[in-house]
């Protein structure tokens, strides 16, 4: 009986040294590139998710990029992934998107953003939902929001002129969210009895958690605050559906248009996790990154002096100097957008995009096996010192004279390829409009540096008070 139990133990044994060398050495048709799949079943989940305290890369990617170079393997969440910080790879990825690769995220995303939500959709049905966001947020419907954007910019800068302090992120948050919102599907938080933004704080705060899903954790709060703010969503369509509006107002009516078609290709969740995903990152983003340049303006005065005289003679070249901003104007921002061009490639707000290939892929000498996770790093890419001097200062000048019309292979900042963000122009009219209101009537006083806490490549600058105060001298 002993040498019978020795022998299934042996066994035993055996089997788990051949399961952990296969977890450690995965096939391939042909060389993997350099890494570590970590402990089986846990990889380096563990390691991925430890916050970073600094603003340069993620000591995740950072320390690996070190020990194996631009292109690794890894394991994150029971997935096999290789890691790109490689220009050249990233580049491929999105032009080859739908042919060798396509967007992928880890289960534990899809739980929170929907397993319907528009990244995780491929071919006609991504392309359709592309274009129904564009009818809101292209060029044109852009240019009608305008003297909306600005005129809740300039409200809001006049009320919080007179408070003692505003937190910059929340405040800037909640702006975006109302106008957002109402935008979408008219919720005015003055007026509704529900609190739709109190159900995003809680899924942000646990947006890059840990993925456990017990009470107590971040990631369970997170997954309660979507479903509460999904319920809010159904509840608010399913009135809408009941009481019809004889005109379109938002961009709900244009959904539930949709929806009613015979011949739609459009469901309801579909539509629901729509709405969540443009929600979320219309205003969670975009209050970052105007967190983030109101900061590094006042630590850098000369910034804010060249900024502050191109809005200055935007207003001195008026004929009326009380008028509202014109589309010509904004275009005209040329150093505005240099500002905003160099707070986002600082920022890094998407630390990472996933996609799976399709077929193997040959790259630079290695193989990615088919069906593979992919991640691209972008702040590995606008952190490289190769490509920007000093890349941790911010330094706007390193714009001047460079058109970017899209993703390159050195400026990622709102995705690349097909699935380049369509909120884009959105985001660059939210923070050029601010920015304009700002600087021409008022000057803001830190008083509260904040702490910045950063998940591989994503950063939150909570507590980052001002006190803002309208200035004595008018503008001639």
């Amino acid at each position: 009986m002993i040498s019978v139990g020795m022998c299934i133990g042996a066994f035993l044994v055996l089997i788990i040294i051949h399961w952990v060398y296969n977890w450690r050495n995965p096939r391939c048709n042909g060389k993997l590139p350099p890494g570590s799949m970590g402990w089986p079943l846990l990889g380096e989940t563990i390691q991925f998710f430890t916050p970073n305290t600094t603003s340069d890369i993620a000591p995740f990617v950072k320390e690996r990029m070190k020990r194996y170079g631009p292109i690794f393997r890894t394991s994150v969440v029971g997935r096999p992934v290789i890691v790109s910080t490689d220009p050249d790879l990233n580049y491929f990825i999105f032009q080859q998107e739908g042919q060798s690769f396509q967007s992928w995220y880890p289960d534990t995303f899809t739980e929170i953003f929907g397993r319907q939500n528009v990244g995780s959709l491929h071919g006609f049905m991504y392309k359709y939902l592309k274009n129904m966001v564009l009818n809101l947020f292209g060029s044109e419907s852009l240019k009608k929001m305008l003297p909306e954007v600005e005129e809740v910019a300039k409200n809001k800068l006049k009320r919080w002129s007179g408070q003692t302090s505003v937190e910059m992120k929340e405040a800037t948050a909640n702006m975006i969210f109302d106008l957002t919102a109402k935008k979408l599907i008219s919720y005015d938080s003055e007026t509704s009895s529900e609190n739709l933004r109190e159900s995003f704080v809680a899924f942000i705060q646990g947006l890059i958690s840990f993925p456990i899903d017990i009470p107590g954790t971040a990631y369970h709060k997170c997954l309660q605050g979507r479903k509460k703010a999904m319920k809010m969503l159904k509840t608010m369509l399913e009135e809408r559906r009941a009481k019809p509006r004889k005109e379109g107002t938002d961009f709900f009516d244009y959904v539930l248009e949709e929806l009613q078609k015979n011949d739609t290709i459009l469901t309801e969740a579909i539509a629901l996790d729509l709405m969540f995903v443009l929600l979320f990152a219309s205003f969670e983003t975009t209050s970052l990154a105007i967190t983030l340049a109101t900061k590094f303006l006042h630590d850098h005065p000369l910034a804010l002096k060249e900024l502050t005289e191109e809005h200055e003679a935007i207003i001195r070249s008026r004929e009326n100097p009380t008028s509202g901003l014109t589309w010509k104007e904004y275009k005209s921002m040329k150093f505005t957008f240099q500002v905003i061009n160099e707070t986002v490639r600082l920022a890094n707000i998407v630390p990472a995009i996933f996609r799976k290939t399709l077929r193997d892929i040959n790259f630079k000498g290695y193989t990615i096996p088919a069906g593979w996770a992919v991640m691209v790093c972008p702040p590995a890419v606008h952190l490289n010192p190769a490509k920007y001097q000093d890349p941790l200062d911010f330094n706007p000048w390193r714009w001047e004279g460079v058109e970017i019309n899209g993703a390159t292979r050195n400026f990622m900042a709102f995705g690349g390829g097909m699935r380049f963000c369509v909120g884009t122009d959105f985001t660059k009219v939210q923070m050029a409009v601010f920015l304009h209101s700002l600087v021409t009537k008022y000057r803001w006083q830190t008083i509260g540096g904040g702490n910045t806490v950063r998940t591989p490549g994503l950063q939150f600058p909570n507590g980052y008070h001002v006190r803002i105060s309208e200035k004595d001298e008018k503008i001639l």
